[in-house]
C-alpha cells in the first residue's frame, strides 16, 4: 500500500530534546530562570515577595549608581539603540574605540578589544591563538567559555589539577621540547571564589615558554589597584599576553573585552571569527562600562565596602559552620555535596527572603554540589543580618 502523502518520520532529535532528564527536573523542582518582577539595588521582587539578592556578580554596586545610570540613558539619545551589525561590516563608532583605550590604559595593555558578550571574549581569546598541533594546559576548573575556545582551536589540550603549580610543572615535563604552548587560567575561579596562584603558575608557563591566556571576569574590579584584576594584584602584567573578561560584572554593562600587544589584538580582529560575525557592542553598554570604571577609579569607597561586605559574610558562614571551599574572594561557595541537600538549602534561603543560585555536578566537580553565593557593595547592614537569619535557618533543615 502507497505511503500516506501527510505521514510523517518521527524526528529522532526531538524525541531525545522531549526526553531529557536534566531538562525534566529543571522544569519540576524550578531552580531557574525565574522571572524577578522588580528591582533596586539589592532588592529583588519573585512572585509578590521582596527578597534580598545573593547571587548577582554586581560586586560594586554600580548598576544603580546614578553617573551611570544617566550614561546608559544618554548615549542612546546620541546613537540611537544599536549599531545593528558587525563591526567589520557596519564599521566601529567611536565609543567603541574610546572605550577600548580607556580599558588597555586602565590596566596598563597596548591594545583592547570589546565583543558583545564575556562568554564570546573569552571564547575567542583560546580560539584564535591556539591552533592544530599546539597544546593547551588548562585549569580543570576554568569556565565553560574556555573550554568552548579549547575546543574550537583544535588544539591538543592536558589538564592540571585545578590551582595546582606541582601539577602543572609534572604535565610541562611531558611535553615535547619545542611544541607551541598556551596556558589557560582565571584569575578568580567564579564558582570556589579562589585566586588563580599566579606567580608561581606564570612563572612555570613563562620557563617553559607557554602564551598564557587569563579570564579576569571575576577578578576585575575585586582585586588590584582600584579594582584593576588579578594580574594588578600580584604585579605580573608583563607574564600574562591575553587578559580578558567581562563586562557584565564589576563594570555593570554586558558585553566583554580582550586586551594585550597591540600585535596579538590586530591579530585576533582579522583571524577570530567570534570577532569578526558578532554584532557590535550597543552605545548604552559601551558607555555604561565607560562610566562604571570612571567611578571605579574616583570613588574607591564602593570597593572598600565590598570587601568590609565579603570579611562580615564569611565570618558569617564561618560560625555556622558551613562549607566555603576556602574563597578567599566576594564569590562564595556554600558547598553541601549533594543535589539533594543544596535543593532543600536553596528552598529554605528562598522561604526567607534569600535568592542564592544552585550548582550541581557536572556543573562543579562531584561531591562539590553547592549554593553559589556574591556578596555586593550595595549589600546593607540589614541586608547582611536577614542574610544571617536565613542562613541559620536553612542550616537546621538540614
Amino acid at each position: 500500500m502507497a505511503l500516506s502523502l501527510f505521514s510523517k518520520t518521527k524526528k529522532a532529535i526531538i524525541e531525545r530534546a522531549q526526553d531529557d532528564y536534566a531538562t525534566k527536573m529543571r522544569l519540576k523542582y524550578k531552580p531557574y530562570y525565574h522571572a524577578m518582577e522588580w528591582q533596586e539595588g539589592t532588592r529583588i521582587r519573585l512572585q509578590g515577595r521582596d527578597m534580598i539578592m545573593l547571587s548577582s556578580n554586581d560586586y560594586l554596586g554600580l548598576s544603580f549608581h546614578p553617573k551611570v545610570i544617566e550614561a546608559c540613558g544618554a548615549a542612546a539619545k546620541i546613537w540611537g539603540t544599536s549599531t545593528t551589525g558587525a563591526r567589520i561590516s557596519n564599521g566601529s563608532r567611536s565609543y567603541h574605540t574610546a572605550l577600548e583605550e580607556k580599558i588597555a590604559a586602565f590596566l596598563g595593555r597596548e591594545a583592547c578589544h570589546i565583543s558583545v558578550a564575556g562568554y564570546v571574549s573569552c571564547c575567542s581569546a583560546v580560539a584564535t591563538f591556539a591552533q592544530k598541533g599546539d597544546v593547551i594546559l588548562a585549569d580543570k576548573n576554568i569556565h565553560s567559555c574556555l573550554w568552548d575556545g579549547v575546543r574550537l582551536s583544535m588544539a591538543g589540550v592536558e589538564r592540571f589539577s585545578h590551582n595546582n603549580p606541582e601539577d602543572l610543572r609534572q604535565v610541562l615535563k611531558s611535553l615535547p621540547h619545542g611544541t607551541p604552548k598556551m596556558l589557560v587560567v582565571e584569575g578568580v575561579y567564579s564558582m570556589e571564589g579562589h585566586v588563580c596562584r599566579l606567580p608561581e603558575i606564570a612563572q612555570l608557563a613563562e620557563e617553559a615558554g607557554c602564551f598564557t591566556v587569563l579570564d579576569d571576569a571575576h577578578g576585575f574590579g575585586v582585586l588590584g589597584r582600584q579594582g584593576r584584576g588579578t594580574v594588578d594584584h600580584f604585579k605580573l602584567n608583563d607574564k600574562v599576553d591575553i587578559l580578558c573578561g567581562s563586562m557584565s560584572k564589576s563594570l555593570a554593562s554586558t558585553g566583554g573585552f580582550i586586551t594585550g600587544s597591540r600585535d596579538m589584538i590586530e591579530y585576533l580582529r582579522t583571524n577570530s571569527k567570534q570577532t569578526l560575525f558578532s554584532a557590535a557592542i550597543g552605545p548604552s553598554q559601551a558607555a555604561t562600562a565607560s562610566a562604571s570604571l570612571d567611578v571605579m577609579q574616583s570613588e574607591p569607597q564602593h570597593l572598600e565596602r565590598l570587601w568590609r561586605n565579603t570579611k562580615r559574610y564569611r565570618e558569617m558562614l564561618k560560625g555556622l559552620g558551613l562549607d566555603t571551599w576556602e574563597s578567599e574572594t566576594p564569590a562564595v561557595p556554600i558547598v553541601l555535596g549533594s543535589k539533594e541537600l543544596v535543593y532543600r538549602f536553596w528552598n529554605a534561603l528562598l522561604d526567607k527572603g534569600v535568592f542564592t543560585v544552585m550548582s550541581i555536578a557536572p556543573a562543579v566537580p562531584p561531591g562539590k554540589d553547592l549554593i553559589r553565593t556574591a556578596v555586593s557593595a550595595l549589600h546593607s547592614d540589614a541586608d547582611l543580618e536577614k542574610i544571617a537569619a536565613a542562613m541559620a535557618y536553612a542550616v537546621k533543615q538540614l
